[in-house]
């Protein structure tokens, strides 16, 4: 079938939210393989509900969500999620090393031993994030930038097909931000990997992205980043005139 070729994701008129409210009421979307996409809205708008139930962590209100199988595997894609801020307490004495090491759990399985070819890749992902020197360092005392960086280590461990990422330039300094966003770009070139990340950041999507999903009033609209983010299509999403 064609949409098992082209697409990562389907949404088709789902609702989404909580308790049976929709947030957003009528969610039809078709993210393409291996494309980046940026997911903008207002505080409140419904990205990381939106996000969560793509995950599976919220059920739809109503419909469901599909992942077409990857053609010539005969199995659904593998996600990796890198949160908006990890709750790790920080009585738990964890290094950055056994966080990502978490993400390799979902392959082993529970109460399995993690092999010493797991544990080379999650160093590997560390390695690939600009991290490896953060191995030992305790998860807790990491500067926003470098915990981002080592949570995406993380959902790298899981060896995933799409990656979903909840504001990942949230709270920290530009210098960190722009090296946040060349990474996922690389990863992204390099490994084909499909990408949906939400922000608040226009400059940043804009730079970054090559598709939009913008969340407005319970609406969804979507386009290519240089027709969603045109001047003329940004002031009728925001309705204002932009000097």
């Amino acid at each position: 079938m064609k949409e098992a070729d082209d697409s990562t994701l389907i949404l088709d008129r789902v609702a989404i939210g909580y308790d049976r409210h929709a947030v957003l009421p009528e969610v039809t979307l078709r993210l393409a393989r291996g494309g980046f996409t940026g997911l903008l809205g207002a505080n409140g708008s419904g990205k990381s509900t939106l996000i969560r139930t793509i995950l599976g962590i919220i059920p739809p209100v109503q419909g469901c969500v599909k992942f077409p199988c990857i053609p010539g595997q005969n199995r659904e894609p593998v996600l990796g999620y890198v949160p908006q801020r990890e709750s790790l307490d920080p009585i738990y004495l964890l290094s950055a090393f056994e966080v990502v090491l978490m993400g390799v759990c979902g392959r082993v399985g529970p109460g399995r031993r993690i092999s010493a070819n797991e544990r080379a890749w999650a160093r590997q992902c560390l390695d690939q994030t600009g991290a490896a020197e953060l191995t030992r360092q305790q998860f807790s005392e990491l500067s926003g930038g470098q915990k981002q960086r080592v949570l995406i280590a993380r959902a790298l461990a899981a060896k995933p097909d799409f990656l979903l990422l909840d504001e990942p330039t949230s709270g920290i300094d530009v210098s960190a931000k722009q090296a946040i966003m060349d990474l996922l770009k690389r990863i992204h070139q390099a490994q084909n990997l499909t990408i949906l990340m939400a922000s608040h950041d226009l400059p940043v999507v804009r730079q970054s992205v090559q598709h939009v999903v913008w969340l407005r009033g319970g609406i969804v609209e979507e386009g290519p980043v240089a027709e969603l983010l045109s001047r003329e299509r940004m002031e009728s999403i925001l309705d204002l005139g932009i000097n």
